[in-house]
């Protein structure tokens, strides 16, 4: 039996989500699905430049527990970038700041 995911704090929904290559039509396009709380993992990591030990407690989680979502979100990105995949950000296992869990 599977374990049910952990509950990861995120500060705030993003704004924009759905990232596609210029010109290329949305049928000829594949999709790679970020979730929140990677795209979270990746503002705390990269834009706040927090280590990964503080970032992990920001979110509410083990430090093992943020670096492999960070790397979910690194491959995940890697491949809409290099092989010009569509991004979509949405859903997860997160809750934004003290509200509750939110799970797909």
């Amino acid at each position: 039996m599977a374990r049910r995911p952990c509950c990861k704090r995120i500060e705030a929904l993003p704004e924009v989500r759905y990232f596609k290559p210029r010109a290329v039509p949305m049928a000829e396009l594949e999709e790679v699905t970020l979730s929140m709380e990677e795209l979270e993992a990746l503002r705390l990591a990269h834009l706040e430049g927090h280590y990964q030990k503080e970032a992990a407690e920001s979110m509410g989680v083990s430090r093992a527990t943020f670096g492999r979502v960070l790397d979910a979100a690194h491959r995940k990105v890697a491949k809409a970038l290099v092989e010009g995949c569509a991004l979509r950000i949405e859903g997860g296992s997160y809750a934004l700041k003290d509200e509750p869990l939110i799970s797909d």
